[in-house]
């Protein structure tokens, strides 16, 4: 990702179209959706190169909040919404940044209305033991204090994100040929 603003209020990340990027595949290579919803967790997984599909979208991961904000346009530049990805507070080591998804998400629709998603895939995991359910219990109140974030303009929400453009001239960052990442070591769903 190009990085957009990074201080004191978090992280800011542009995703161009087209980016190569590493993605959880399964051991196959077949996209994780392609498992049946009663064992999608509990298979091995590996990493895979893939490129970013449909327009781009801008991240942004607030420090110390276990969730991050991923604004999404339809072409050409029409403002969609936020997607509020639920997920392990970032940290950070070098140059990069560390998290692992739980799972549920938010939707809030460019005119403020919202609903989670994905409640289906999170009782699914911790019936499958990716997480207990006092751990999904947790996420639920992270959804509830994101909404809240949200519904009383809190950052990244306080800002005109929507109105934010690339600089045409960005080139789209390219990924190490060596680029691979381990499962236990980010704290996400393990390869088993």
């Amino acid at each position: 990702m190009t990085v957009v603003r990074d201080d004191e209020r978090g992280l800011v990340a542009w995703l161009a179209p087209g980016t190569e990027r590493l993605t959880a595949v399964l051991p196959t290579g077949e996209n994780l959706r392609a498992a049946a919803p009663d064992e999608r967790f509990s298979r091995m997984r590996a990493s895979a190169r893939a490129r970013w599909q449909g327009p781009g979208i801008l991240r942004i991961a607030p420090p110390s909040v276990p969730w991050s904000v991923w604004l999404f346009w339809d072409e050409p530049w029409v403002f969609d919404g936020w997607y509020v990805n639920l997920e392990a507070v970032n940290r950070r080591d070098g140059q990069h940044l560390l998290t692992s998804d739980h799972v549920l998400d938010v939707w809030v629709s460019h005119d403020g209305a919202a609903a989670l998603k994905d409640e289906d895939e999170l009782a699914a995991a911790v019936e499958q033991g990716t997480f207990t359910e006092g751990e999904a219990e947790a996420i639920r109140g992270d959804a509830q204090a994101a909404l809240a974030t949200f519904e009383a303009g809190g950052f990244p929400f306080d800002e005109r994100w929507q109105d934010w453009r690339p600089d045409p001239g960005w080139e789209r960052p390219r990924l190490p040929e060596d680029t691979t990442w381990d499962f236990d070591e980010l704290g996400g769903h393990a390869e088993r």
